[in-house]
């Protein structure tokens, strides 16, 4: 039996909810950031997972998630009236990132858990190789 597009699923799946877990640690790091290179504030970003089959695998119904791409929400800026903030408008008016802790500590253990998830998957399959490997001594 071949174990490696297990593997490869397991792996794709580790590195997505990395990938997800940067993500977010990136809102959560610009929760107040009103200036950034683009110009303008910090705009909440969001992680677009997609599948592929899995070359060579046995079955079309094994998958793996890849990483389609990182979008910013473009609704994800609030106006607050701090009429002290160096990036004020003359009506004390300053744009700031819409972005909720919250939530975001919400998607970060939602991440943790499928990333355990996986990192289980992973070693489940490791051990059923091995016990293979002794079934042929």
């Amino acid at each position: 039996m071949d174990f490696m597009p297990a593997f490869q699923v397991c792996a794709s799946g580790l590195a997505a909810q990395r990938a997800k877990m940067d993500v977010i640690i990136s809102n959560l790091a610009n929760v107040n950031t009103t200036r950034t290179p683009e110009g303008g504030p910090y705009r909440r970003k969001v992680i677009v997972l997609s599948s592929d089959p899995v070359q060579g695998s046995f079955d079309d119904m094994m998958r793996m998630v890849k990483v389609a791409a990182v979008v910013e929400d473009k609704k994800s800026v609030k106006m607050v009236f701090d009429p002290a903030h160096p990036d004020a408008n003359p009506e004390g008016i300053v744009a700031m990132p819409d972005i909720n802790t919250v939530t975001e500590m919400a998607d970060m253990i939602t991440a943790n858990r499928a990333y355990e998830a996986c990192v289980t998957a992973f070693d489940t399959t490791k051990n059923m190789a091995l016990k293979a490997l002794e079934l042929g001594k």
